[in-house]
C-alpha cells in the first residue's frame, strides 16, 4: 500500500505540470496573419523582414509573446494557391482570435465574417466599405489607414510633375481589387482630373508574375502614358525592384508610395512610415486580445509622409532634379 501511495504521489507530481502546460497552451491566443503577397516564413519575431520584427517586438513589449501566450499563424504566398479569397475563407474557418490583414484583402474578410476581429492596414477604410468612419469604425474591423484622403494623391501628382514638367498623361499601376473594389470608387482619377491630366490604367491580380507586370507597363506606354504613379500595395511593394526596372527600361518617370521602392531603383516616393503603422496594428491587436471590441477602436490615419528621390535613376531618365525639390526631400539616394 505504501508503494502504491508513493507511486500515486509521483504520478500526480508528474501529471500536474503536464496538465498545467496543457492548460497554458490552451490559453494561448491565436493571430492569423494574411500576407498572400509575401512568403509566410518571413513573418516571425527574428525575421530579416524589419516590418515583421517591429510588429512582433511591439507585441512583446505589450506582453503578447509568441510561443508563450500567443500563437501566430502565417498565411502567405505558399498557401495562396487557390487565390486570396479562398485563403481568406480558410483563415475564417480556422476561427482565430484576431486576423491581421495587410492590403486590400480586408475586402474579402468583410464579406466572410462579422464576428472575428480584424486589424487591417488599409488604404481608405471608409471608401473601401470597411468602416463607418475612422473615429467609430463599427462592425468588427479596425486598424490603420495609409491614405490621408484624396489630397495625398494630388500631392504625389504635383511632386511627379515638379520632377517631370512634361507629363501629359498619367499611368496608374495598381491591383484590380484595390482599384475596382472600393465601395465609392478610386479617388485617384479625380486627383488626376483636378491636375488636368488624363489617365491610363493598368490593373493586375494578386500573385501576378513577372510577365504580367511587363505586360502592364507595356500597356501604359501603348495608351500614351509618359509618367506613372505606382499605387501602393503589398504586391507592388514586394515587386519594387522589378517594377522600377521595367519603368526605367521604358523611360517612364514614376512615383511610388513606399520609400523602399526608391531604394530598389524607383525615381521617387512620397511615403508613410510602415514600421510605425505595424506598431499601431500591434497595439490594436493587444487591445482586442484584452477584451476591446474592434469596432470601438478608431482607425489610425497616417499623417506623416516623407519624400525620397533616387538621383541615379533621375540621371538614367535624363532628368535634372530641381534644386528646391532635392532640398525638400527627406531622403536622397545618390
Amino acid at each position: 500500500m505504501r508503494r502504491r501511495a508513493f507511486l500515486g504521489v509521483v504520478c500526480g507530481a508528474v501529471a500536474w505540470p503536464l496538465a498545467a502546460a496543457a492548460q497554458q497552451g490552451s490559453n494561448k491566443k491565436r493571430i492569423a496573419i494574411f500576407i498572400p503577397s509575401e512568403l509566410s516564413a518571413a513573418w516571425h519575431e527574428h525575421s530579416e523582414n524589419k516590418y515583421s520584427r517591429a510588429f512582433f517586438a511591439e507585441l512583446r513589449r505589450l506582453g503578447q509573446i509568441e510561443g508563450q501566450n500567443l500563437t501566430a499563424e502565417n498565411y502567405g504566398r505558399e498557401q495562396n494557391t487557390s487565390g486570396p479569397e479562398a485563403l481568406a475563407t480558410e483563415i475564417v474557418r480556422s476561427n482565430p482570435d484576431v486576423i491581421l490583414v495587410n492590403g486590400p484583402g480586408a475586402f474579402f474578410f468583410k464579406k466572410l465574417t462579422s464576428r472575428i476581429p480584424i486589424v487591417a492596414i488599409a488604404a481608405d477604410p471608409v471608401r473601401e466599405g470597411l468602416a463607418e468612419s475612422l473615429a467609430h469604425p463599427g462592425g468588427n474591423i479596425t486598424g490603420v489607414s495609409i491614405d490621408a484622403g484624396p489630397s495625398i494623391h494630388g500631392k504625389r501628382i504635383a511632386l511627379l510633375r515638379e520632377m517631370f514638367p512634361a507629363i501629359s498623361k498619367l499611368g496608374l499601376l495598381a491591383l484590380r481589387i484595390q482599384y475596382n473594389g472600393l465601395a465609392t470608387g478610386s479617388p485617384i482619377p479625380a486627383a488626376a482630373e483636378a491636375a488636368g491630366l488624363p489617365i491610363a490604367v493598368s490593373l493586375l491580380e494578386i500573385g501576378a508574375r513577372e510577365e504580367d507586370w511587363r505586360a502592364a507597363v507595356e500597356s501604359l506606354t501603348r495608351d500614351g502614358a509618359n509618367a506613372v504613379m505606382v499605387v501602393d500595395s503589398p504586391e507592388t511593394f514586394q515587386n519594387s525592384t522589378l517594377i522600377a526596372k521595367l519603368l526605367a527600361d521604358t523611360n517612364l518617370p514614376s512615383i511610388f508610395g513606399v520609400a523602399e521602392s526608391v531604394e530598389a531603383g524607383g525615381l521617387m516616393a512620397y511615403s508613410f512610415d510602415l514600421i510605425e503603422l505595424y506598431k499601431r496594428a500591434a497595439n490594436d491587436i493587444d487591445a482586442i486580445l484584452r477584451g476591446a471590441k474592434a469596432g470601438d477602436i478608431p482607425f489610425y490615419q497616417a499623417t506623416k509622409f516623407d519624400l525620397s528621390i533616387n538621383l541615379k535613376t533621375a540621371k538614367q531618365l535624363g532628368l535634372s532634379v530641381p534644386s528646391a525639390l532635392a532640398a525638400s526631400a527627406d531622403k536622397v539616394i545618390e
